[in-house]
């Protein structure tokens, strides 16, 4: 399948700043299941921008505006070919080592619920515990926009038995770490069932399974990515793996508008 993407993030600015810097995690990877046909970043800086790989394998722009300025527009468009590969990740650069991934973070760190929601599904290190895992976090925290931050953590959602994908996501994870399975958090696309556009920024997670290697998990739709998911970015939790984060120098107010559309491509068209 060939999915057209365009992602458009614009960050307004109460007074003029002549510094800001941002970091990009926006450029697809090509591996098995997954190829990049054509992608482009827009946004100021880019052409002089600072490329590199982190610890994670993720592509990284590192860029910066030192003209005086009242808005940050980036842009991130293409077309990526997928295939249905039933959730497992091949041939993704990974400098990390697996056990990387048992690391807690503020948003993935366990406590007593957590280590419940896993023993009471039965789940362990296999590939059918991991299943047992995911629906367990869907029916334990309800899909609801708009209910946790982006600072909201595993142990809140769960508490509060709502939450949107990051939380899936972060609920996810931090079970599985209290059976000792590495996982990680992975930012992305998600195409919908419509042929309409949709607003589809997504987050999924991932799993080590001995034999497999890494599969992928999405509890907000209880089912393992298919060619309908475009992967991005992986981290030890959503703030390793953002897409966008930067600073700017004053105290002006910042107001954020965030746009993504993704559609299925007709090839016949190209």
């Amino acid at each position: 399948m060939r999915v057209s993407i365009g992602h458009v993030t614009r960050y307004t600015y109460s007074e003029p700043t002549r510094y800001s810097i941002q970091t990009l995690r926006l450029t697809p990877p090509t591996f098995k299941g997954q190829r990049v046909i054509e992608w482009r970043i827009t946004a100021p800086g880019i052409d002089r921008a600072t490329k590199f790989r982190d610890g994670y394998g993720n592509t990284v722009h590192l860029t910066t505006c030192t003209d005086l300025h009242s808005e940050v527009l980036i842009i991130a468009k293409g077309v990526v070919e997928t295939e249905d590969r039933s959730g497992i990740v091949q041939g993704l650069q990974e400098p990390a080592p697996v056990r990387t991934f048992l690391r807690d973070t503020d948003r993935t760190r366990p406590n007593d619920a957590l280590f419940n929601l896993a023993r009471s599904a039965q789940a362990d290190a296999t590939l059918a515990g991991m299943h047992r895992l995911m629906h367990a976090v869907a029916d334990a925290v309800a899909y609801e926009v708009g209910s946790t931050s982006p600072r909201t953590s595993a142990a809140e959602a769960l508490a509060d038995g709502k939450g949107v994908c990051q939380d899936h996501a972060h609920v996810f994870i931090a079970a599985a770490r209290t059976l000792k399975v590495p996982a990680r958090y992975v930012n992305g696309y998600y195409l919908s069932g419509s042929n309409e556009p949709a607003e589809a920024h997504h987050a999924w997670a991932e799993a080590w399974i001995d034999g497999l290697g890494w599969v992928g998990f999405d509890p907000a739709n209880r089912l393992c990515p298919t060619d309908r998911y475009v992967r991005l970015a992986t981290g030890l939790d959503a703030i390793s793996a953002a897409p966008i984060r930067g600073t700017r120098r004053g105290s002006a107010h910042e107001s954020l508008d965030v746009m993504v559309e993704v559609q299925q491509q007709n090839i016949q068209q190209q």
